[in-house]
């Protein structure tokens, strides 16, 4: 039977405005994410249109890995990472967006990173970006709804591209670009929050505005495949979905046919375009019955054709199930919702725990594009326990991580090209969705809370040995 390739990519994951911290220095400008208060166990935290006193801004600080770096890089080279995804902050480089020269200061930050990665002989997995536009683009443009953010990431991506590629082989361009698809993504993914302040759960929606801001990010995501392939014919360049398995709730038909539906809007919409090239069907008959109309230049379905991914990249938390019922309780989720599975476990935030969900997932994937495949996302948030002793015995953690990771591997036997497995939160680090800490992912312990107090310290939790193992044994030791 298949087993998992030599080179099989083991790592971990981050996200800048989720760990960096430093959000103002060395010439950082504000993205949407230092505008975000936190919240607490939901969707709760709030926006604001400018940096107010006396206001608790997660991202500000994060777990300070702009400083800590070497530290932390040292910690997953000792646990034997393959390689180590992070994302650039789009303000470190261009701090309004909109400048015409990069600030050199914080390309040379990244590039620090990525030389530090490389000493230990981890491959640096570069997210382009990653949920945090920069504000001013927010206030200018309305965010991804104005075509001229296309430019301005243009120039962003090629800086980055420009300045890494001669040592880095793999690059995303947008994470969880399909968070376009749902209303969360104005503040996530699309930035069109113009003049908002308040919840970002009441947030009104407008479908028109969201899936024009889409197009654009599609237009930008290709014309960055299209330059790197030209210009740096060695660097591979990837999608990343938020991908959230849906299971009809019944067997009734129309079940099915609204799961199919929710599958193919929410999950693949985005990966079509991105890795086949084009707008899907199935999208415009959506478009029409919903009044959505997509403004398109002359030369954009060229440009979408021309720069499609050489891999394909994705997150997995969680199913749910979709159908016509009224009387089942809906669970919560990464940017969805859907009914609650009678036969899943679910963690603190109310996610569902389903490992054979992910093999399935994976089969689905691959069968669609028959391209290589990477999970960059997976993992359990929970609250872990700081003993006396200073230990953190996470069993729980491991024992979500080691169900997936079986499936993951039987995915490989049944003919899946799998690249590397990077699990969510390397690193204890903010919630994206509600800017806590509490909510834990890493296999190393940060002492930073709720409220931001903490002395940044690092532990190693028990699931450290545990992946370290996992690591060395190619996964044949869980």
């Amino acid at each position: 039977m298949r087993a998992l390739r030599e080179n099989f990519l083991w790592g971990g994951a981050t996200a800048a405005n989720q760990f960096e911290g430093a959000w103002d220095v060395d010439g950082k400008g504000p993205s949407v994410s230092d505008m975000c208060t936190n919240g607490t166990n939901k969707i709760s935290k709030k926006i604001t249109t400018k940096i107010e006193k006396d206001t608790f801004y997660p991202s500000h600080d994060a777990i300070d890995f702009y400083h800590h770096y070497k530290e932390d890089i040292k910690l997953f080279a000792e646990m034997g990472f393959k390689v180590f995804r992070f994302s650039i902050a789009w303000t470190r480089i261009f701090p309004t967006g909109m400048e015409e020269k990069p600030n050199d200061a914080g390309l040379k930050f990244y590039e620090n990173v990525v030389d530090e990665c490389k000493k230990y002989n981890i491959e640096p997995l570069i997210t382009i970006s990653h949920y945090e536009m920069p504000y001013a683009l927010v206030e200018k443009y309305n965010g991804w709804y104005g075509r001229e953010c296309i430019e301005c990431f243009e120039r962003f991506s090629k800086a980055v591209l420009d300045r890494l590629a001669g040592k880095v082989k793999y690059f995303l361009t947008f994470n969880e670009i399909n968070a376009g698809t749902m209303p969360m993504g104005n503040v996530l993914s699309l930035g069109t929050i113009k003049g908002y302040s308040g919840p970002i759960s009441e947030i009104k929606d407008n479908p028109q505005i969201r899936f024009q801001a889409l197009h654009h990010q599609f237009v930008a995501s290709a014309k960055t495949v299209k330059y790197a392939h030209e210009h740096f014919p060695e660097v591979k360049i990837g999608n990343m979905i938020c991908f959230i398995t849906m299971y009809p709730y019944t067997c009734n038909p129309t079940d099915i046919l609204m799961a199919q539906k929710e599958m193919q809007m929410k999950n693949y919409f985005c990966s079509d375009v991105q890795v086949r090239g084009y707008y899907p069907a199935y999208a415009d008959r959506y478009f029409e019955e919903n009044n959505i109309i997509i403004k398109k230049e002359a030369d954009d379905d060229k440009i979408l054709k021309e720069g499609t991914v050489d891999f394909y990249t994705f997150s997995y938390y969680m199913s749910n199930c979709i159908g016509e019922v009224n009387d089942v309780k809906k669970t919560g989720g990464n940017i969805g919702l859907g009914y609650k599975n009678p036969y899943l476990k679910e963690s603190e935030w109310g996610w569902q725990i389903d490992p054979k969900g992910l093999r399935y997932t994976l089969n689905e994937i691959y069968d669609r594009y028959q391209i290589p495949v990477m999970i960059v996302e997976n993992g359990l948030g929970a609250k872990d326990k700081l003993e006396e002793d200073g230990s953190i015995h996470d069993a729980y953690r491991i024992d979500y991580l080691r169900s997936h990771i079986e499936q993951m591997i039987e995915a490989v036997k049944d003919g899946v090209d799998l690249m590397g497995y990077t699990p969510w939160g390397c690193i204890d680090l903010i919630s994206a969705s509600t800017g806590e800490m509490a909510k834990r992912y890493g296999f190393i312990y940060v002492d930073k809370y709720d409220d931001g107090t903490g002395d940044l310290s690092r532990r190693k939790k028990d699931s450290f040995e545990w992946y370290k193992k996992v690591i060395e044994s190619n996964g044949s030791i869980l």
